[in-house]
């Protein structure tokens, strides 16, 4: 598949690096909802299946080629600079949203989840017994993890590579949160938050000649458990690569019935009008993380009233709905030329 991808396809599959990135770091999103949506979900899948022995055997006779060439590494590498790319800068300008228009960016995504969900099923034809049940647990999950109250922070080694483990899940999984299983967790902005700004930090002193960092215990710490992290998520990715090409491979139909569930299911969680709830102490004010901001503890889930902003978020949604379905489009052109 590698030397059939023209120029655009190429850039295009950066700007999904892009959205996955993005999706991922947002609570209650999926970024496997994009893969799925934009049509590359099962090559994604079946090229990190090929990081196996072979792989590693290709990789330590020093045959870099085969190795790229085994693991459809042009399509993994474009996908990857993207997220990468993404987790400094896109979602930055998400943060900055979410933290001032927060309503109709929960708007933009919920309407993108429900036209995932319209993607998804319109070409599912295989209901059955036992579709219909992987649909009603997966539903039942998705509504059951949304209503979960978080755990508090652990900076436990092994419980970090854990959280890596899990959080992979969102890419792997449509419809399935990895950001929102961290904060279930207690670790989102321990591991999304503030490990990553301090490795940006780090690159920045570095970039100007300044090694103070290394007399910094907090910072040492933080870019400890950021590797462990990320050591957790690279096992996860690869070993929840494994399950699903085996579980699409021989029961397709039963597994996308489940992801369509969790897709339904993860629609609580970005449900857009709803009041957040802070963590707060006995006396009543409010727990604070380590950079002195409020600590989510969950959301309450409000009914929309009769008003402007009330329609401009019906907008968004109706937009996000849009959005999928041209990437659905250009997905499946896409599918066709290659």
């Amino acid at each position: 598949m590698q030397s059939t991808r023209t120029l655009k396809d190429r850039i295009f599959l950066v700007i999904k690096g892009l959205s996955m990135g993005a999706a991922n770091k947002v609570p209650g999103v999926s970024g496997g909802v994009v893969a799925f949506v934009a049509g590359f979900y099962e090559e994604f899948i079946y090229s990190l299946q090929r990081v196996n022995k072979t792989a590693l055997k290709l990789l330590v006779n020093g045959r870099l080629k085969s190795f790229y060439r085994y693991i459809n590494g042009r399509f993994l590498s474009l996908l990857f600079l993207g997220m990468i790319v993404s987790y400094f800068s896109v979602s930055k300008v998400l943060d900055y949203f979410l933290k001032n228009h927060e309503l109709y960016v929960w708007s933009l995504f919920f309407g993108m989840i429900i036209g995932s969900i319209y993607y998804i099923n319109k070409d599912f034809k295989d209901w059955n017994f036992k579709s219909i049940m992987s649909l009603g647990i997966g539903i039942s999950l998705g509504i059951a993890i949304s209503f979960l109250n978080p755990a508090v922070e652990n900076d436990n080694l092994f419980f970090v590579f854990f959280c890596g483990i899990i959080s992979v899940s969102g890419m792997t999984l449509p419809g399935f949160s990895g950001s929102f299983i961290l904060i279930l967790l207690g670790n989102y902005i321990l591991l999304l938050v503030d490990s990553v700004n301090a490795l940006y930090d780090t690159f920045s002193e570095l970039i100007t000649g300044d090694f103070s960092f290394v007399q910094n215990e907090v910072r040492l710490r933080l870019l400890k458990v950021l590797s462990i992290f990320t050591l957790g998520s690279v096992v996860g990715l690869v070993s929840f690569s494994h399950v699903l090409s085996y579980v699409l491979k021989h029961y397709k139909s039963i597994t996308t019935a489940s992801i369509i569930g969790f897709i339904v299911g993860s629609l609580g969680v970005v449900w857009p009008w709803k009041k957040t709830i802070f963590k707060v102490q006995d006396n009543g004010n409010f727990i604070l993380d380590s950079r002195g901001e409020k600590i989510i503890l969950n959301y309450e889930r409000l009914l929309p009233q009769n008003e402007s902003q009330t329609y401009i978020a019906i907008g968004y949604i109706i937009l996000g709905i849009i959005v999928v379905l041209a990437l659905e489009r250009y997905g499946q052109r896409t599918i066709k030329n290659i």
